[in-house]
């Protein structure tokens, strides 16, 4: 077993010229390995360190003033592999925290990431108080795993040593240490009695822990940074969640900085990558220790967002002092971060009709009941005053404001909420089951018409691309969820926005007949969705033969223009005075005025020959019939094939018009690249 222990250990053991070496970054293993965090809880002074040294070698009180004063102060670290019976290696991270009840932020910073526990009670003093608080803490955060020791039992006799084995029983009676599922086993870090059965207690319950997911996202929370010379700026975390490694670009969060990481240890050990479970120490480029602290986190860049709002389930535990109440003030811890947080009780069901908009701007919640009760539960959102970085699915503790003690914990079901939102609580509900694709039709749902991206959805949730579009694919397939490029719509809610669509359409038919259509933007506009949801949905209707789409306009299947007599020959006496006037065109408004139909439909047919380009417009005030246009394209060819240039005198010569008609149709002719104004001068092309 090695003692060396380098940067996540305490007395950086291993030599300087050692750390981060490029040609150590290999990190090939020839056996397979499994990584496992282990966490120390306990009263103050019941031997935690000194256990962790009694198994590994490796003294985690890494501070002068610890050694000095003989207690834990901070966060210690230590490692050691084990043998697993299926022939592969247990590497075990220990996390060693201070038991003295000034010191509960700092173990809180520590057990966030562990995935299982030794609970040390001294054989010579028994369950303290200090024991209750660190229990019902990894009870809180959902510590599934864990062993019981029984430090100190040399300095006790049998009978001693007996009955507080039954105290502990009783103590851990109904919980995840409950024997004989969970062991008590009782040692002596002195002698090293009981350390073997510890051993194997530790790989029978590392064997049975589920690896963390490596291919995950990745996510580091920080623990500690700090200067080491001639490598830079350097943190450690564990790693609870994907892969880092060397070279990676990552960002921190809250704050959004950019950092490449120069190299990357692994309990002491240079290595190429660092995988979700282990004990992790990054050499980083681009930051220094003024830009990180202690409750940050490294995450992969452009992913995710740092939030001030969250909801969340809160257990208030049965040993809270008293019922909390609305907006109460708490400190919140989760991982590696703690800070203040309002807590704003919510309602149990919301009997508010859905808003026909998601709402986006602040509002204030509704208030719900004005206090939890000790041993109970309830949704809440937990307002804080900085932005920090929360994803569904973390573990958190609040301790009372005033005097600073444990009353509960929960999980964030939400670190990005909708103001207003209505039927919240059925929502949250939802969030709170295990059931991913329920989870994510929700989160689509809750988005009504406007959608939600891919890329939305890894934010929200904290899971992988390739995750999100497993769960959905049932629900896509079946049409609860319609796909769309990177968007994913709520089925019901696009199927209530086609409606919408067709009745717009509908109304404009009905109020315009001489338009053959109403424009695409236009009737985006009255439905007040995105231009990707408009075209997402009109392609759906068109697909249906519900909706056509020609070119910008849109329009119900058989719905052209619909003309009165009066307006059919009116549009014939349009037409009329433009082509028989050939390039001499009167103004449109002397031709409209001597139609029987008034001014406002009068425009609408000219509009509508605008469109079908009966009528070309060449300037404001002149309007052209499409022959005379297509006459003068044929009489510039024949002219070409004399000159290749023509200037405005020989232009009104060729045409027989005058100034007045002559510069706009040549500055027409320029726009159409049927000429090309050199000097004072046109040159055909």
């Amino acid at each position: 077993m090695s003692h060396l222990a380098g940067l996540l250990g305490s007395g950086f053991i291993v030599p300087i010229p050692r750390l981060f070496k490029p040609h150590a970054l290999s990190g090939k293993m020839t056996v397979q390995m499994k990584s496992i965090i282990v966490g120390t809880a306990g009263h103050i002074d019941h031997g935690k360190t000194s256990l962790v040294k009694a198994l590994t070698g490796i003294d985690a009180d890494r501070l002068e003033e610890e050694k000095r004063r003989g207690i834990t102060i901070d966060l210690g670290f230590a490692h050691m592999d084990l043998p697993a019976s299926n022939g592969e290696t247990l590497r075990l991270g220990f996390v060693d925290v201070p038991g003295h009840e000034r010191f509960v932020r700092n173990m809180l910073a520590g057990v966030g990431g562990i995935d299982l526990v030794l609970l040390v009670i001294a054989a010579d003093e028994a369950i303290k108080p200090q024991t209750r608080e660190h229990f019902d803490i990894l009870q809180l955060l959902g510590v599934q795993r864990g062993i019981t020791v029984l430090t100190k039992s040399d300095a006790v006799d049998a009978e001693t040593l007996d009955v507080v084995r039954l105290e502990v029983e009783e103590f851990l009676r109904g919980t995840f240490l409950e024997p004989p599922r969970s062991p008590i086993i009782a040692v002596s870090s002195l002698s090293g009695a009981g350390l073997d059965d510890l051993n194997h207690a530790l790989i029978s319950a590392a064997s049975g822990v589920q690896p963390r997911d490596s291919g995950a996202l990745a996510r580091l929370p920080i623990d500690r940074v700090f200067t080491m010379k001639g490598f830079g700026t350097v943190l450690t975390g564990t790693l609870v969640a994907g892969t880092i490694h060397r070279e990676d670009e990552l960002e921190v969060l809250p704050g959004g900085q950019r950092v490449r990481i120069r190299g990357v240890q692994v309990h002491g050990e240079a290595a190429g990558a660092a995988i979700a479970g282990q004990r992790t120490a990054v050499n980083l480029a681009g930051a220094s220790t003024e830009d990180l602290a202690r409750g940050m986190t490294l995450v992969p860049p452009k992913t995710y967002e740092s939030t001030q709002r969250a909801d969340v389930q809160l257990r208030l535990s049965a040993s809270a002092p008293r019922a909390l109440k609305n907006r109460a003030r708490v400190h919140f811890h989760s991982y590696t971060m703690e800070t203040v947080a309002e807590v704003v009780l919510h309602t149990r069901s919301e009997s508010d009709p859905a808003p026909a908009q998601p709402a986006t701007a602040a509002s204030s919640e509704k208030i719900g009941p004005s206090l939890l009760l000790p041993a109970n539960e309830a949704f809440a959102r937990l307002k804080l005053p900085q932005p920090a970085f929360l994803l569904p699915g973390d573990r958190f503790i609040i301790r009372q404001f005033s005097p600073v003690v444990t009353i509960g914990g929960g999980v964030v079901l939400d670190a990005t909420p909708i103001p207003r939102m209505a039927h919240l609580s059925d929502y949250l509900t939802v969030l709170a089951g295990a059931d991913a694709e329920a989870i994510l039709k929700a989160r689509v749902a809750r988005r009504h018409q406007q959608g939600i991206s891919v890329s939305s959805l890894v934010a929200e949730t904290g899971w992988a691309r390739s995750v999100i579009e497993t769960q959905l694919a049932e629900a896509v397939k079946r049409g609860d969820v319609v796909r769309s490029a990177e968007l994913y719509l709520h089925g019901p809610a696009l199927d209530a926005l086609k409606l919408r669509i067709l009745s717009a359409a509908a109304n404009f038919h009905k109020s315009n007949p001489l338009v053959g259509g109403i424009s695409k933007e236009e009737l985006r506009a009255q439905v007040e969705i995105t231009p990707q949801v408009f075209e997402t949905v009109a392609a759906l209707l068109a697909r249906d033969k519900k909706l056509e789409v020609l070119g910008d306009l849109v329009r119900l299947p058989g719905h052209g223009v619909v003309m009165k007599d009066e307006e059919a020959e009116s549009k014939k006496q349009i037409e009329e005075a433009f082509s028989s006037a050939g390039l001499k065109v009167p103004a449109l408004k002397e031709v409209l005025a001597g139609l029987k139909v008034d001014r406002i439909r009068a425009q609408k047919i000219v509009t509508l020959l605008l469109r079908d380009r009966v009528l070309i417009k060449v300037s404001d005030e002149l309007v052209f019939h499409r022959s005379a246009l297509d006459e003068l394209r044929r009489q510039m060819a024949a002219y070409k094939t004399k000159s290749r240039k023509i200037d405005v005198a020989n232009f009104k010569e060729l045409t027989g018009i005058s100034r007045k008609y002559a510069i706009p149709l040549l500055e027409y002719l320029d726009r159409e690249r049927v000429t090309r104004r050199v000097a004072d001068a046109r040159e055909i092309l």
